[in-house]
């Protein structure tokens, strides 16, 4: 059976369950799109790893794979979205060290976020696309809308932060930075995301 290759097209908060994210997958040659429910660390996780201007100042479980794979020379060739039974989505890693290729098991939020940082291929079978695939029209009801078809394969972190959000108007461009820092430094998260959009909209 034929591997169909998907790219992220966004995460969103999900309207479904309370605190969790909807991890929204786009096959790379057609229309159809893959949700997969996930919970808010990874989704989290997912989104650091695909932003370029925040940088956790310890490492997060994914990237402390990153780091011992890299230490061992074990490289992640690709993930593949293997199986659906009940609603759940079962996924492999596929591992290279030495020659050698092995098959790990992992959860499918787990595998996608070690994908991103190893910049590793996303794939799954063309049956389970035909079970659970929607088409575009997923982009509405999960709130992605246009915005999310122009971030391509980069996540907004604001998808991912609570809903309440603080109002940085009063602040200064320098201000902002000098916020934007010290959350980082205390592993807020969240709060540095909401101060890198306000930056953003600004510059």
């Amino acid at each position: 059976m034929s591997l169909i290759k998907l790219t992220i097209k966004g995460i969103s908060y999900s309207q479904t369950q309370s605190g969790a994210y909807a991890l929204v997958l786009s096959e790379m040659e057609g229309a159809r799109t893959l949700p997969i429910i996930i919970g808010a660390f990874e989704a989290q996780s997912i989104a650091i790893a695909l932003e370029k201007e925040i940088r956790p100042p310890r490492p997060l479980t994914h990237d402390l794979f990153k780091t011992f794979s890299d230490r061992f020379s074990i490289n992640i060739k690709q993930i593949i979205i293997h199986k659906l039974v009940d609603g759940v989505f079962f996924s492999s890693l596929i591992c290279e060290k030495d020659g050698v290729e092995e098959i790990i098991d992992t959860r499918t939020s787990d595998a996608i976020a070690i994908a991103v940082r190893f910049q590793a291929p996303i794939y799954t079978y063309e049956n389970i696309l035909d079970k659970a695939g929607v088409n575009l029209k997923i982009d509405e009801e999960f709130g992605l809308g246009e915005e999310a078809d122009s971030i391509d394969e980069e996540v907004e972190l604001e998808d991912v932060v609570s809903k309440n959000e603080s109002s940085f108007s009063t602040f200064s461009i320098k201000e902002l930075n000098s916020q934007l820092e010290k959350a980082v430094d205390n592993e807020n998260y969240e709060l540095a995301a909401k101060i890198r959009d306000e930056i953003s909209k600004r510059v």
